[in-house]
């Protein structure tokens, strides 16, 4: 069972710029809510509530002010610094001290998901080894492509592959044993400098420990490097919730769904914010 989770919200996001000059890319707004609300609901959506959330020097302060320590929505979110971007896997060594030798979720602080993933299910019953999320994409070269058998078992996993033998494009979010951080230890630096997520995987592919859980139709993967992927995530967190008239990825909903703050508590909450259609959203809110 993994009770901890990693939320990467660090990288210079140079696709973005010059939205990226004054503030994080995981701080950009996705339709009504700060980008960063999304993998944190992800999260705390599959019974995690102990998070750490990795940024750069000149970014978690603004994080900090943002979500503060977590107690708000019944949860616990504590901060580090990755001083440089050396790779997602990198990012495990930063979080060995919150890690403890125990099984922890890492998600991308610009990977959004929706609907139903059975991640509750997936982390309550996780054992050892790693999990890898494949979902299906129209143009699997741009990404990380898993090939898996029938079993979950994966047989192949390529990074940008010239001519892929699945469309199952590996997501921002992985599951690791304790053996995650002296795995990554022993990676050698890619050819830019970085600890490749993907080498990490492989690693677990190569001792048999690694799986894959595909996420197919009902389920959205969305990836927010870009603009134009920015603006299409927007576009569909607005479609979504003006159709069905709930928010996606409401902190304080996901809190009160899950049992980790009372109605008092949601009321008292409330009380602080300042009146926005946001504010309306939570007073009507109901366990």
């Amino acid at each position: 069972m993994i009770k901890k989770g990693i939320v990467l919200a660090g990288g210079a996001g140079s696709r973005l710029y010059p939205l990226t000059l004054v503030t994080s890319k995981q701080l950009q707004p996705v339709y009504d809510k700060p980008m960063i609300y999304y993998p944190i609901s992800t999260l705390m959506a599959a019974g995690i509530r102990d998070i750490l959330l990795i940024s750069s020097p000149l970014d978690v302060q603004n994080f900090q002010k943002l979500l503060g320590d977590g107690s708000t929505w019944g949860i616990s979110i504590k901060y580090a610094v990755q001083h440089e971007p050396k790779g997602i896997a990198h990012a495990l060594l930063v979080a060995e001290n919150f890690i403890m030798q125990q099984p922890v979720a890492l998600i991308l602080g610009d990977n959004i998901f929706y609907g139903n993933m059975q991640l509750s299910k997936l982390v309550c019953d996780f054992k050892d080894g790693a999990m890898i999320f494949g979902h299906p994409v129209r143009d699997p070269e741009r990404y990380g492509v898993a090939e898996f058998d029938d079993s979950g078992r994966v047989i192949s996993l390529v990074e940008k592959p010239k001519h892929p033998r699945s469309n199952l494009a590996v997501t921002g979010l992985y599951l690791y044993d304790s053996t995650c951080v002296e795995r990554t230890r022993n990676l050698r630096p890619s050819e830019r400098g970085e600890l490749e997520i993907t080498d990490l995987n492989i690693d677990y592919l190569n001792a048999g420990q690694l799986q894959a859980h595909s996420l197919g139709r009902g389920i959205a993967w969305l990836d927010t490097g870009t603009h134009e992927s920015l603006l299409e995530a927007s576009n569909f967190i607005e479609i979504i919730e003006k159709r069905q008239g709930l928010k996606i990825a409401c902190l304080e909903e996901t809190a009160l769904t899950q049992g980790f703050i009372s109605s008092a508590d949601l009321a008292q909450t409330v009380k602080s914010m300042p009146r926005s259609p946001y504010r309306d959203y939570c007073e009507k809110l109901k366990p």
